[in-house]
């Protein structure tokens, strides 16, 4: 058994990990899962439309996945101006 580099916990590594699989996972890391409500990120994006979907993912991890939250939050706006662009070209086109 090996503590994790990251959280701590122990874990049996494997072809020289130095990390737990939780810490590693890159489908659903750590920074989707960890909110203060136990809430995933997933389940709320899922009720969203694509835009409106990462504009929530990008606030969710901002300040998680690195200590600047600056670039989650901008991505975060760049989809919420396509969101926008998207909303008004239906509306034009209707």
């Amino acid at each position: 058994m090996k503590a994790c580099d990251r959280c701590g916990v122990q874990f049996r590594p494997a072809l020289g990990r130095t990390t737990c699989l939780e810490c590693t996972d890159a489908v659903n890391p750590r920074h989707y899962r960890e909110h203060p409500s136990g809430v995933e990120c997933i389940a709320i994006t899922e009720a969203f439309g694509f835009n409106l979907g990462n504009v929530i993912k990008y606030v969710w991890r901002a300040g998680l996945k690195s200590a600047d939250p600056t670039e989650d939050l901008r991505k975060a706006q760049w989809y919420l101006e396509r969101e926008l662009a998207r909303i008004a070209r239906t509306k034009r086109e209707s």
